[in-house]
């Protein structure tokens, strides 16, 4: 029970206020020191929008908040806190329930603890054979390396990504109401957290969140691509170009010229001035489209053929099914009405995702 209310930002508090419980016996059913009566669960399903099932399933392993790659995690609220870890924790669950029927690329992630962040994304580049090209899809990159990557729901919006490592997977979820280039920047940050500090090192704080930021850039933009580009002191019109070509925001293109000492600090600012007043500051008019999940896709795609889908999913796991779709990447069922309810069991078969470079 205590996942579905920190899933709603709720506190006992509150969920005694909506339930009309009280707060004693809503903390003895969540310490499984009491069970509540079939219709104190009915009451208590509807309350936190999830089935019965869900409160009646074994509790789920809490996400340790200090293994978590939360940014300005000591200005963060405890309510969104909890709504980040535990969205996080619902996804891990229905990754084990696809995992359960799908063979998924397994984790190829090297952990680079210590290394410089641009030495780091130079290394991760070379060994997943990217060489100085832009990334077509980070999305697809990220799943292709054994990466699970899911969406953060719409009432988690002031996160705007995070990772964790759980028992070994590697997971990163994205908010779905940045840009397109914000979004893939923040992928790449994510994957800098897990490249950078594996092992004991904590993934979170300013130094870390620094080394992350450097990697993103030295990941989505490789040095010397982006010096071949001749962004010397470059205008604003070359760097929109430029920022077509590695699919990123223009603030973010204009930064890594200046990184890679291409601009006098005169050049920068002038740069970043006229990019404001084109509106680029604020957000990335004109700028591309979201990257949605393949892995995802073929699952659904599979699902439908043996006449299953989200509903199916959202059954086994005792949640509803738009809250299930909320974590599936921008995807659109086809239908997630109960003639999809029925159960599956057993591996419906091997997925293979190819990188989109």
């Amino acid at each position: 029970m205590a996942a579905a209310r920190k899933r709603r930002g709720w506190t006992l508090t509150k969920l005694a206020g909506e339930t009309g419980l009280s707060r004693v016996s809503l903390s003895a059913y969540e310490n499984q020191h009491q069970d509540p009566t079939p219709q104190t669960l009915a009451t208590l399903a509807e309350a936190l929008g999830v089935e019965e099932a869900f409160l009646t399933a074994d509790d789920l392993d809490e996400i340790p908040v200090e293994s978590v790659s939360f940014r300005a995690l000591s200005k963060m609220t405890a309510r969104t806190r909890d709504r980040g870890l535990s969205s996080g924790r619902i996804a891990i669950l229905i990754n084990e329930w696809i995992e359960q029927r799908f063979a998924l690329p397994e984790p190829d992630v090297p952990t680079l603890t210590g290394r410089d962040p641009e030495l780091a994304a130079q290394e991760v580049r070379a060994r997943w054979g990217l060489g100085e090209q832009p990334i077509g899809n980070m999305v697809h990159l990220l799943e292709a390396h054994g990466i699970r990557v899911f969406s953060l729901t719409n009432d988690t919006n002031d996160l705007d990504a995070y990772c964790v490592n759980w028992h070994g997977q590697p997971f990163i979820l994205l908010s779905r109401e940045k840009s397109g280039e914000r979004r893939r920047f923040n992928a790449a940050h994510e994957l800098g957290h897990l490249v950078l500090h594996g092992e004991d090192k904590i993934p979170n704080g300013p130094d870390a969140e620094a080394e992350a930021n450097r990697f993103a850039a030295a990941f989505l933009m490789p040095r010397a691509g982006v010096l071949a580009q001749g962004l010397t002191n470059a205008t604003a019109p070359q760097v929109l170009e430029a920022k077509k070509r590695w699919r990123v925001a223009a603030m973010a293109m204009a930064h890594r010229a200046n990184e890679l000492g291409l601009m006098t600090e005169w050049a920068y600012r002038s740069l970043c001035i006229d990019l404001s007043r084109l509106g680029y500051r604020r957000g990335e008019p004109h700028g591309i489209a979201h990257e949605s999940s393949m892995l995802l896709t073929k699952v659904m795609q599979q699902l439908r053929a043996s006449q299953s889908g989200l509903g199916t999913i959202a059954a086994d796991l005792g949640l509803h099914p738009a809250e299930v779709q909320a974590y599936m990447m921008g995807l659109t069922p086809l239908a997630v009405d109960g003639r999809l309810g029925g159960r599956t069991t057993g591996r419906q078969g091997h997925l293979r995702v190819v990188e989109n470079g």
